[in-house]
């Protein structure tokens, strides 16, 4: 097995997750054909359910055994590096039977009581059994990360989602044929599509597993093998205490984007007119926050295949590696996820036209898309945080990145409604990403673009005109046909004017160097040679 470096294995889990999330929405057209609102209500209470519990279960402790065993196999501490292995599954194990046997034992009183909705006791009771093996598997995947295997976890993700969409469409089908009334029925028997997901993720974790054995065994006999005997009590308060920041940092989008949905009504009422903070609300939670989102698939793939190389780099005191690779990852957040969010934000009413009912609200998903920009940038030197070992650092910047957040909301939403809140969640992240460059730089030769800013500006500033133009002729000249027809049109047109204009302006202006591209994989290289030559012709002429 070839070790993935960190831009491909940032494709490879990117990738993974963008597979996933099709697949995901791919489920639920079949199953809206399948069920009514009351079994949709059953499906998404024990979805909801399960994917608390999940978090519960494996609490961030995945990136706590990437960054271990990174740092052991880096030292030639192949033994620790196992036994740190066999701990997280051990704990991983007995989570899974704790909290599978809870949510089976205690679904009715989570469906009654808690969620007051006790005929979906059956789809959570479907659901549980999927938990047993999701802990472990979560363990599996730090391990393969840990040793720069990223994918190993991102296969083992596809056949997960394939198997599990396949297997809840046949099933739930199954139940509709018998019975077209049977909510309940039916959205167990699409909730028990996770368990044959979970049943193929662990087979193909095996399967890598199995090929690792032979690499691991020559590893050892080519070492000097300096590990001592760790005891389980010491790698469980290190497992933890790793843990808990990581936990910590990463439950802080959901908590502003938490925060943001409580905060239009209460700190709006009194000041604005009760439909128009209907509305805000409703824009922000259904239609924002979810075209927000998906700059961030980026930001989560590079946050996990940047601890273990980081964690080896940091183990062995390699100051200038650090620096080179913390730079690199800022780097590909910074290249890949402006486009995403310039397309997303600058076109955002096209994209909202075209995604929903209507394109009502394209001012605040636009706002509140271009400001996960410094999201995904907190997100990544986060992760680079905890790979230098100060994961406080990272936490301590995100809680009083919140606190200065809840003050400005304060602040600003009486006078400016939903638009005063985005942009205190906006000054949240820039706070964050802020002093985290600045901690990497004290501790490492971190260097970002240099003086490469201006060309990058030019660039962003060039793209975002050419797709706000491009956005409005096609508008304009399509403003016969119908919305949806026009809406798609003119995202198509300003994905081409995306696609063609901002790699050749990355190139021409030099904001990405030779050395930087010869180091790409070949289908990146591959995307770039035809701008590589037209400035190389430029050059000559």
């Amino acid at each position: 097995m070839k070790k993935d470096t960190l831009l491909k294995g940032t494709l490879i889990l990117a990738a993974a997750a963008l597979i996933a999330r099709a697949l995901g929405i791919f489920q639920r057209v079949p199953l809206d054909y399948f069920m009514n609102e009351v079994g949709n209500g059953y499906f998404t209470v024990a979805n909801g359910v399960y994917l608390l519990l999940l978090v519960v279960a494996t609490a961030g402790i995945p990136s706590a055994v990437s960054k271990m065993v990174s740092e052991r196999y880096a030292l030639g501490k192949i033994n620790e590096a196992q036994q740190v292995y066999r701990a997280a599954l051990l704990f991983g194990a007995i989570a899974g039977v704790v909290i599978t046997l809870g949510m089976f034992l205690l679904a009715p009183v989570i469906a009654g009581p808690i969620l007051h909705e006790p005929d979906a006791e059956l789809a959570i009771k479907a659901i549980a059994p999927s938990l047993l093996l999701f802990p472990v598997i979560a363990m599996m995947r730090g391990y393969f990360q840990g040793r720069h295997f990223m994918a190993a976890g991102g296969i083992s993700q596809i056949i997960e989602q394939i198997l599990r969409v396949l297997a809840a469409v046949v099933i739930a089908y199954a139940v509709y044929s018998a019975n077209p009334l049977n909510d309940k029925g039916i959205a167990a028997g699409a909730s028990l599509g996770s368990v044959l997901g979970s049943i193929g993720a662990f087979i193909a974790m095996l399967y890598y597993a199995r090929k690792l054995k032979a690499s691991d065994r020559a590893e050892k006999q080519k070492n000097n093998d300096a590990s001592r005997r760790l005891r389980l009590r010491a790698i469980y308060r290190e497992l933890f205490r790793l843990s808990v920041p990581i936990v910590m940092t990463a439950v802080t989008v959901q908590l502003l984007y938490t925060l943001d949905n409580m905060m239009v009504k209460s700190l709006t009422r009194g000041y604005f007119d009760p439909d128009v903070i209907n509305h805000w609300w409703s824009a922000l939670g259904m239609k924002a926050q979810s075209i927000a989102g998906i700059p961030v698939i980026i930001a989560v793939a590079l946050s996990q295949s940047i601890i273990p190389i980081i964690s080896s780099a940091h183990a062995t005191g390699d100051r200038d590696r650090v620096g080179h690779q913390a730079s690199l990852a800022v780097r590909i957040a910074l290249y890949s996820g402006m486009p995403v969010v310039l397309i997303l934000g600058v076109g955002a009413h096209s994209v909202n036209g075209f995604l929903f009912e209507s394109a009502d609200g394209s001012g605040i998903v636009a706002m509140l898309t271009l400001g996960t920009l410094f999201q995904v940038g907190m997100m990544v030197t986060n992760s680079i945080l905890l790979g230098i070992g100060e994961p406080k650092k990272a936490t301590m910047h995100a809680v009083s990145g919140v606190l200065i957040k809840i003050v400005l909301s304060f602040a600003l939403a009486p006078f400016f409604g939903v638009y005063g809140i985005i942009a205190a969640t906006t000054v949240c992240f820039i706070w964050a990403v802020t002093f985290n460059i600045l901690s990497l730089r004290k501790r490492s030769k971190f260097k970002l673009l240099g003086n490469r800013w201006s060309g990058f500006v030019m660039t962003t500033v060039t793209v975002a005109v050419g797709i706000a133009f491009s956005e409005w002729l096609v508008l304009t000249i399509c403003s016969g046909l119908p919305d949806k027809l026009a809406y798609f049109l003119s995202c198509c047109v300003m994905g081409g004017v995306l696609i063609v204009l901002y790699p050749l302006l990355l190139v021409y202006l030099r904001v990405i160097t030779a050395e930087e591209i010869a180091t790409y994989p070949r289908p990146v290289r591959k995307l770039l040679a035809p701008f590589i030559k037209l400035r190389s012709r430029r050059t000559a002429a």
